[in-house]
C-alpha cells in the first residue's frame, strides 16, 4: 500500500493531510479546555452547541465548494484556505466571550467546508489508476484514525510543559505546513471550463443533481446515514455508558475510543487487498448490516471487557463502509465534475450527522442507554435495508444505452458524442456553438453528466 507515497505529489499531500488533521484534533482538545475556562459546568453545551455549527457550516457551506473549485486554479484555493484556518485559530486564545467561540468555530469551519472537499477531489485527478487510488483511500482512512488516537495523546504530553491556548499555536502552525506541503506538491490548477450560459446555482446543483441521480450513489448516501447512527452513538455516549453505566474512568473512556480507531485501521490497511477480490458492494453492504447488528448489541455491553470487544468491531465496520466511498465517486464522475460531486457528497453525508448527533444525545438523556442503542441501530438497519434495494446488482460501470435527437449548445470537443460538420468559425476545441446530436446508441462507461442527464433503466 505504501508504494504510492513514491509518487511526489501524492507524497506531499498526504503529509499536508496529517499535518492538517494534528492541527485540528489539538485544536478540538484545546476547544474543550477554553469552553471549561469561560463556561465551567456548562461546557458541555458549548461544545454541542460548537459541534451543532460545525455540521451546520459543512451541509451549508460545502456545496458551493464545486463551482469555486471549478473557476479557481486548485493548489492556490487549498493553501489560502489553510493560511485562513490558521488565522481563525490564531485568535481562539484571545476570545473572552462564548458567542466569539460560535462565530469562529463558525468560519473556520466554512473553510474546511470547501477544503476537504476540493482536496479530495484532487487526489483521484493525480492517482488516476485506480488501484492506486484505492490504496490511497485507504491511507487517508488512516491518516483519521491515527488523528483520534495521536492527537489527543500529543495534547496530553503538551499541556504537561505548556497551558492550552500554546496548543491553538501547534494548530496555526499544523495549518501552516500544510499550505507549505500543498505548495511544495505541485498540484495541477484544474480549472474546468465551463460554458459562459451556465449560472452559478446550475454549478452549484450541479454535483447534487449528479448525485441523486446515480443509483450507487444514492445507495452510498443510504449507508453514510447509517454509519452515522451508530457512529454518533459511539462519539455521543462512550463517556456515558463507561462512566455511568460501567462506573468506569476517564482512561477507560480513551481506552474505548482507542479500541474504536484501532479496529478501523486495522480494516483500512486490509481493505486494498480485499479490493483486488471483491466489488465495493459486496464489501459495504455487508459491513453495514454487521455495524447495525453491533449497534444493537451495545445494549448488552454490561461489561467494560464485552464493550472492548464490540469497540473495536463497530470501528473496523464503520471503516469497511466509509472507505470505499470516494472510489464510488471517482467511478461516477467525469474529471470536470469531481470538485461538485465530491462537494455535494461532503454535504450530504454530514446531514446524516446533523440528525443523528442530537438525536442520540437526546435519547440517551431521556430514555437510556439500552433503549438508545436499539433505536440507533433500527436506524442504521433501515439505511443499509435502503441501500441494498437502491443499489443495482451487478453494478457495471459499462451500460448500453440511446441518445434522442437533440440541438443544444455548450462547450465541448469532438468525442464520440460530438461528430458534426464546422462552417470555420466555431474555433479550436474545446469551443461552444449550437450543433445538433443524431439519433445514438452504444456503450461506454456510464456517468450522468449533460449528454446523459437520466440513468438507463434497463
Amino acid at each position: 500500500m505504501l508504494e504510492i507515497l513514491t509518487n511526489r505529489t501524492y507524497r506531499h499531500l498526504f503529509a499536508a493531510q496529517i499535518f492538517s488533521l494534528i492541527g485540528t484534533g489539538l485544536t478540538t482538545v484545546a476547544l474543550g479546555l477554553l469552553a471549561y475556562d469561560l463556561a465551567g459546568a456548562n461546557a458541555g453545551a458549548v461544545l454541542g452547541t460548537a459541534l451543532a455549527l460545525k455540521m451546520v457550516a459543512y451541509v451549508g457551506i460545502a456545496p458551493i465548494a464545486g463551482p469555486i473549485a471549478a473557476r479557481l486554479p486548485r493548489r492556490q484555493l487549498l493553501v489560502t484556505l489553510d493560511a485562513i484556518r490558521a488565522g481563525f485559530v490564531l485568535l481562539l486564545p484571545f476570545v473572552s466571550e462564548i458567542w466569539q467561540i460560535y462565530a469562529l468555530v463558525f468560519l473556520f469551519q466554512a473553510c474546511s467546508a470547501i477544503f476537504t472537499p476540493t482536496f479530495q477531489a484532487t487526489i483521484p485527478e493525480i492517482l488516476p489508476d485506480e488501484r492506486q487510488y484505492t490504496r490511497a483511500l485507504s491511507l487517508s482512512r488512516l491518516a483519521y484514525d491515527l488523528e483520534s488516537l495521536v492527537s489527543p495523546l500529543l495534547a496530553g504530553l503538551l499541556l504537561t510543559v505548556i497551558t492550552f491556548q500554546w496548543l491553538f499555536i501547534g494548530t496555526t502552525l499544523g495549518f501552516l505546513a500544510s499550505a507549505l506541503l500543498v505548495v511544495s506538491a505541485g498540484v495541477p490548477s484544474l480549472v474546468k471550463r465551463l460554458a459562459d450560459e451556465t449560472s452559478f446555482w446550475e454549478r452549484v446543483t450541479r454535483g447534487l443533481k449528479i448525485y441523486l441521480k446515480t443509483p450507487r450513489l444514492r445507495a452510498l448516501l443510504a449507508l453514510n446515514f447509517a454509519v452515522s447512527a451508530a457512529g454518533a452513538m459511539i462519539i455521543v455516549n462512550t463517556v456515558v455508558h463507561v462512566r455511568a453505566s460501567l462506573g468506569g474512568s476517564d482512561s477507560d473512556v480513551a481506552m474505548l475510543f482507542a479500541a474504536y480507531g484501532l479496529g478501523s485501521m486495522a480494516v483500512a490497511l486490509s481493505l486494498p487487498r480485499l479490493f483486488d477480490h471483491l466489488t465495493p458492494r459486496s464489501i459495504m453492504l455487508p459491513a453495514g448490516a454487521v455495524l447495525a447488528v453491533l449497534t444493537a448489541l451495545g445494549a448488552t455491553a454490561d461489561t467494560f471487557a464485552i464493550s472492548l470487544i464490540l469497540w473495536p468491531a463497530m470501528g473496523a465496520a464503520v471503516s469497511a463502509v466509509m472507505t470505499p466511498g470516494g472510489l464510488l465517486l471517482r467511478r461516477s464522475s467525469h474529471s470536470d465534475d469531481r470538485p461538485a460531486l465530491f462537494s455535494a457528497h461532503f454535504a450530504l453525508s454530514h446531514a446524516g450527522w446533523l440528525i443523528t448527533y442530537p438525536l442520540a444525545g437526546w435519547l440517551g438523556a431521556r430514555a437510556g442507554l439500552d433503549v438508545t442503542f436499539l433505536v440507533m441501530a433500527v436506524l442504521a438497519l433501515a439505511g443499509v435495508g435502503l441501500a441494498a434495494a437502491l443499489w443495482p446488482r451487478p453494478d457495471e460501470e459499462t451500460l448500453e444505452h440511446a441518445h434522442p435527437v437533440q440541438e443544444h449548445t455548450h462547450t465541448h470537443v469532438h468525442d464520440e458524442h460530438h461528430q458534426h460538420d464546422h462552417e470555420g468559425w466555431e474555433g479550436p476545441e474545446p469551443h461552444s456553438h449550437p450543433h445538433r446530436h443524431g439519433m445514438l446508441r452504444h456503450a461506454h462507461p456510464f456517468v450522468i453528466d449533460d449528454h446523459h442527464p437520466v440513468w438507463p433503466s434497463g
